[in-house]
């Protein structure tokens, strides 16, 4: 009977029969206590153990839908040249930014990689909020103008928004 009921709640045998053995492992762990109705504790049990497993076993099936769901596709991966030529830009642009002046550096990777406001920048280097932005400026034409020479068409192919992500 005990086993008709997981069945029947759970879906298929193999189940149940998982469920039969969680079952007997509990019942070994319960203390020592007068149980008035043990038939109806033990059918209590087993149908609250059911209902358990499908819970569980539903927000199992949409948390992995759900991850699913935000993994990229094979067409949104890099290919190998793509992800070589990615590595070789950060390099160039990790040099550039290791070049300049000390406090444009710090602005800019503040700035940029970090997300801080540029009073926050301007408190922290203690200038001037449109210092910060002078800093910026040159910042962004040193980045530019590298990009010129390493073969870059424009500063729209410069995804510095991007940077975040790639120098942290």
């Amino acid at each position: 009977m005990l086993m008709r009921l997981l069945v029947a709640r759970l879906g298929n045998r193999e189940d149940a029969e998982d469920a039969a053995q969680e079952l007997w492992l509990k019942l070994i762990d319960l203390p020592p206590v007068p149980i008035a109705h043990n038939a109806a504790y033990l059918y209590r049990m087993a149908a609250n153990l059911a209902s358990d497993r499908r819970t569980s076993a539903t927000s199992g099936t949409a948390r992995d839908r759900a991850w699913l769901e935000v993994q990229p596709v094979a067409e949104e991966l890099p290919d190998a040249e793509r992800a070589l030529l990615a590595r070789e830009r950060l390099s160039h642009i990790a040099e550039i930014l290791n070049a300049m002046p000390e406090r444009m550096s710090a602005a800019f990777r503040m700035f940029r990689v970090e997300g801080q406001s540029q009073k926050t920048i301007a408190e922290a280097l203690g200038i001037s909020v449109s210092g910060v932005e002078k800093l910026l400026q040159r910042a962004y034409r040193q980045v530019h103008d590298a990009g010129s020479a390493f073969g870059e068409e424009s500063a729209g192919s410069h995804r510095l928004g991007v940077m975040k992500d790639i120098i942290s």
